[in-house]
Parts: structure tokens; C-alpha cells; sequence
């Protein structure tokens, strides 16, 4: 299931990159969709040359060939150099797809803020996260995945639990307990 949610953050992280025009980080998402053009739409967008922050808002949507990113909002945070700083996005839920592979399918991540970190290269889901990949899912109030390490963190909060649901194997080499 690592994988999987490593796939699905690297995914995430490669989008918003991607979206906004700086370098992206590797991922494993089809690499035509970075040839693709790059389609915006929101009811308001805002930059501050003086602050670094791009700023959009009312039901926002981005593709770019198979990624698509909804949110009620985006804000970007740019360095002198143009490159993120950190990215969120809020809604209820903010959501991400990207077809990963061919053979991989689509993964889809939810939560009510996406928020992530270039400087630490930590991604957050919070309130409702949920990642799902080829029938494999993983649920909690808060996701966090380091990029750098390849570390997963999940907490459920409020009484709850992390729920981890993991498809039936293709393989019939299983045996039972007789031959």
C-alpha cells in the first residue's frame, strides 16, 4: 500500500507543479500529460507580485491530459525564482486524479485541504483524507507522506480509526493448509 500512496502523493505533487508552469518533481504519471496543454478554470484568480502568492478561487478546476485538480480554492506560494513554496488546496473535498500507468489505472486523493510542502517536501491531506489506487484505498482525518523519506503518518482523530482496504490478489499460487 506504500507504494501505492507514494504514487498517488508523487502524482499530486507533479500536478501542481506541473499546473502552474514550474519544474515538476519525478513522477509516475503518464508523460504525455506534461506535453499537454495546460487548462484553468476558476471564477477569480489574483497574483501579488510583492508577496509570491497566487491565489484562485470559485469552483477551480486544472487539466492537463489525464490529471484534473477541483478545489474551491488553490493558493500558490512562489519564491523569487517563480517556483512553489507550498501549494493548498481547500474544498469540500478538494480532489486529484491522474491516470498513474497504463497498467497502474487512475489514482484519485481527497481531502478537505491538500497542503504541500516544497521546502520539507511533505505532503498533507486533512479532514476526510482518502487515497485510492487499483481497488486499494487508504482513509484517516490526516495523511501525511514525506517525499524525501518515503514515510506514510496517519491518524484518524475524534474517536476514529485509519482504515486501510487492500484489493483480493490475482494470484491462485496461494495454498491452504492441505495440499
Amino acid at each position: 500500500m506504500t507504494d501505492n500512496f507514494m504514487k498517488i502523493s508523487h502524482v499530486f505533487v507533479s500536478c501542481v507543479c506541473v499546473a502552474v508552469g514550474a519544474v515538476a518533481l519525478p513522477a509516475h504519471a503518464l508523460l504525455s500529460d506534461a506535453s499537454q496543454p495546460i487548462r484553468l478554470l476558476a471564477d477569480k484568480a489574483t497574483y501579488s507580485e510583492r508577496t509570491g502568492v497566487t491565489t484562485y478561487s470559485g469552483n477551480v478546476i486544472i487539466e492537463q491530459g489525464t490529471l484534473k485538480i477541483t478545489a474551491d480554492n488553490i493558493t500558490l506560494n512562489l519564491d523569487e525564482k517563480r517556483s512553489i513554496r507550498t501549494a493548498l488546496a481547500t474544498g469540500r473535498p478538494a480532489t486529484m486524479q491522474q491516470i498513474v500507468t497504463q497498467e497502474k489505472g487512475l489514482a484519485k486523493g481527497q481531502a478537505n485541504k491538500i497542503d504541500y510542502n516544497a521546502v520539507t517536501g511533505i505532503i498533507t491531506l486533512t479532514g476526510n483524507a482518502k487515497l485510492t489506487q487499483a481497488g486499494a484505498s487508504f482513509a484517516g482525518n490526516t495523511i501525511r507522506y514525506s517525499l524525501k523519506l518515503g514515510d506514510v503518518e496517519a491518524s484518524a482523530g475524534g474517536g476514529q480509526r485509519v482504515e486501510l482496504v487492500f484489493p483480493p490478489s490475482d494470484s491462485n499460487s496461494q495454498t491452504g493448509i492441505r495440499p
